[in-house]
């Protein structure tokens, strides 16, 4: 049963996070939640993780998930639920795409999609800096309002920032750079 209820939800979530994989930032917050199978932290954890791994961070997501809740075959049923919508889509749009790209209603679709994409993907930065950022249940036990910020994470935050407008390597080069930092410093 619990492959059917994965399948499911990871095709939910390939079917309806346009925009590619940080789109299904949200839709996995709202499983975690849901379900239980991973926590925000390590949903955090693992978009790190995916960023700084070849591959598609929505399907190391799911690989990741399916695997944590249900081994190999979890992994390998929860990669199958994302991916099999946008190959459905894909062989639609590529049969019919060429006739009706140029009508307006298709553009306007498209123009309407980015905005949301946008929204999506913003959604998702907001909630990893909030859990990266700031430490909401330390402040809790304490009320003290500086406990409410990690301050290593916020002056490597703002390092960072600053390193990638100034010098634009790699961004391989800051995820290498920041988790050397983290090892020296023990985040």
């Amino acid at each position: 049963m619990i492959y059917i209820i994965m399948f499911l939800e990871f095709f939910k979530i390939g079917f309806f996070s346009v925009g590619g994989g940080l789109a299904t930032l949200p839709f996995l917050q709202e499983l975690a939640y849901k379900y239980g199978w991973i926590t925000p932290n390590e949903l955090v954890d693992m978009i790190a993780l995916s960023e700084s791994t070849p591959g598609p961070i929505g399907i190391n997501m799911a690989t990741y998930v399916g695997y944590k809740t249900a081994g190999v075959l979890g992994g390998i049923i929860a990669t199958l639920g994302l991916i099999t919508p946008s190959i459905i889509i894909i062989i639609i749009i590529a049969r019919y795409l060429t006739k009706f790209n140029e009508k307006p209603i298709v553009q306007a679709g498209f123009y309407g999609l980015r905005p949301a994409v946008t929204g999506l993907i913003g959604a998702a930065g907001f909630e990893v800096a909030k859990i990266s950022l700031f430490n909401v249940n330390r402040y809790l036990k304490t009320t003290n309002f500086l406990d409410l910020f990690n301050i290593k994470s916020i002056i490597l935050f703002a390092v960072i920032l600053y390193l990638i407008n100034k010098y634009k390597k790699h961004p391989i080069v800051y995820l290498i750079a920041a988790a050397i930092v983290g090892i020296i410093f023990k985040f």
